[in-house]
């Protein structure tokens, strides 16, 4: 196909997802004499009738608004293929996802700070950008951790003034399996039972490319990206379009990708920036040799349980006609707490020496002290049975918990399926690979069997759980085997995928691709260890922070 030149801009965002969108508004804000073009997989997702409501959410999944991305068979999920639910279209996942605003620990920000030598990236580093991001929605929160002025609005359960009737007697049963409620977990110190804190702003979905406003950007949507185009310095003058368009850069000028972290690592290798070998493969030109592109993906793996309410006439869950009162609507999932907490010490450390054996890159560190490894909750509602051959009623007579592992030491890759940008890459998040995975794994559904099953507020809830076929309700000191089974079983992903385009490897600290010019990526692809967060909060403050780097280290812009 003949190539159409179709113009040059000093900035060309490939990618108009969460952190696509906030680099391109902020930098016009800036600098309103930029020319700034983002260029958009996807459609103008504003126009969808089920964008906006919390309980329309579900029906996103598998539409037009999603990628809908099947991983490679899992070996340790009984060689399962996962569904990868990702945003298509402007605001990218921030468009489709549950909402819920989770900072993480301040202490694994630290450590990627110390990994890639750069302060920036601690947790006080970021701290500014948390703040720059966020309306928070206490007004007499704590003014060191939260910001008030920023375009995202937050809410908790109260604020929002939903008053679930089983907010009592969950809170109570998490106490009683030793946790302390605690009032901010969005202050980097997050273990403990908090309030769920989400970015519905009064029960309305905040669409990254509307509050962040996109004036005067060049938008253009529905658009692959073939490649970036590099000249003979490894300097980015461009980009090429699967149809054939081309925009170009203006001298001076920089593309960042900002595709998230399934696509960025494909646009890379596609551009001829990855690991020769797996280029040569397609008979891409090596231009940039950075084995790492693709590799260190990590993600949360999340587990389900559900169970038969004792007496679901009291129309405590979600499905019975008594389920109802003041702003249940404005919020989802159903739930009241989210609990973050670590595991044994010893434990881990046993399970990190048998890795230790098979890798040396196991991080002893994690046993160290107690980082958050856990993240827990109880959902008024039961949803995704299906997924391990479950067939339960929305009637409100059943409940569900959720848990994930939120460090795990497991590590999978993206690799090209072929040279075709329209072919979905190889997605493998290699999940529940190690000891200390399935140490951790195990440990989080032993701490739900002693919440549903050994504390009174439990037992008095719950009459049974619901389980699969050929399988039996597992206490707390059920043996690792049957635990285990249950996990590969219905292990699926928390949709918090990072790690592809690792700072320290693949990128620098200044987000800059390593061995060329003009070339940065903004996404969750850049973060190069798990956080025990959800990460639309970190990709916030990641794409804040990258807007002033630009701007010190490009004054020409």
């Amino acid at each position: 196909m003949a190539t159409e030149e179709t113009g040059a801009f000093d900035i060309i965002i490939v990618g108009g997802g969460l952190a696509g969108c906030v680099v391109a508004s902020r930098l016009r804000q800036r600098k309103p004499a930029l020319s700034v073009l983002v260029i958009e997989a996807g459609d103008d997702l504003s126009e969808n009738p089920h964008i906006y409501s919390p309980h329309k959410t579900a029906l996103l999944l598998g539409s037009d608004a999603d990628w809908k991305y099947m991983s490679a068979p899992q070996t340790n999920l009984n060689g399962r293929s996962v569904y990868y639910q990702a945003g298509k279209g402007l605001s990218g996942s921030a468009a489709v996802n549950m909402g819920g605003w989770v900072r993480g620990d301040a202490q694994e920000y630290d450590q990627w700070a110390d990994l890639v030598s750069d302060r920036r990236w601690s947790y006080s580093g970021l701290l500014p950008y948390f703040k720059r991001t966020e309306n928070y929605h206490n007004r007499h929160g704590d003014r060191e951790q939260h910001g008030f002025d920023g375009p995202i609005h937050t809410s908790s359960v109260s604020s929002s003034g939903r008053q679930y009737p089983l907010r009592e007697t969950t809170r109570q049963a998490w106490c009683n399996v030793g946790l302390k409620v605690i009032a901010d977990a969005n202050n980097g110190r997050p273990q403990g039972v908090a309030e769920l804190v989400s970015n519905w702003r009064d029960g309305r979905r905040q669409l990254t490319s509307e509050v962040y406003p996109q004036d005067g950007v060049k938008i253009v949507t529905n658009a692959l990206v073939q490649r970036v185009i590099l000249d003979s310095s490894q300097t980015a003058t461009g980009v090429e379009l699967a149809d054939g368009r081309t925009y170009s850069v203006r001298s001076g000028g920089e593309v960042i990708i900002s595709a998230g972290a399934l696509r960025t690592p494909q646009i890379l290798l596609l551009s001829g920036i990855g690991d020769s070998e797996q280029l040569s493969k397609h008979k891409i030109p090596a231009l940039v040799h950075l084995p790492d592109v693709g590799r260190n993906f990590h993600d949360h793996l999340m587990v389900f349980r559900y169970w038969k309410l004792r007496e679901p006439e009291k129309g405590v869950a979600f499905g019975s006609p008594l389920f109802k009162g003041p702003n249940f609507e404005k919020g989802v999932p159903p739930e009241d707490w989210l609990v973050t907490t670590t595991v044994s010490s010893t434990g881990l450390q046993s399970a990190l020496a048998k890795d230790e054996n098979r890798s040396d890159q196991v991080d002893q560190s994690l046993a160290d002290r107690p980082h958050s490894h856990l993240e827990l909750t109880t959902i008024y509602a039961a949803f995704g049975g299906e997924l391990i051959g479950l067939n339960i009623p929305v009637d409100g007579s059943a409940i569900m918990n959720f848990y994930m592992g939120c460090l795990p030491t497991s590590r999978g890759s993206i690799t090209l399926k072929s040279v075709d940008p329209g072919d979905a890459p190889i997605i493998d998040p290699n999940f529940y690979a190690t000891e200390a995975d399935q140490f951790v794994m195990r440990a989080g559904w032993r701490l739900l069997s002693r919440l549903m099953l050994e504390t009174p507020e439990g037992n008095d809830l719950v009459a049974e759980e619901i389980v699969p076929e050929g399988h039996r309700s597992l206490e707390s000191d059920a043996p690792d085997n049957l635990i285990d089974a249950r996990i590969r079983m219905g292990g699926m992903t928390a949709s918090h995928f990072a790690g592809t385009a690792s700072m320290g490897s693949v990128v620098d600290g200044s987000l800059k691709v390593r061995d060329t010019q003009g070339l940065r990526v903004v996404d969750a692809s850049v973060i190069p260890i798990p956080l025990a967060s959800h990460y639309q909060v970190a990709v916030y403050a990641i794409a804040e922070q990258a807007v002033d780097i630009i701007l010190q280290e490009n004054p020409s812009l």
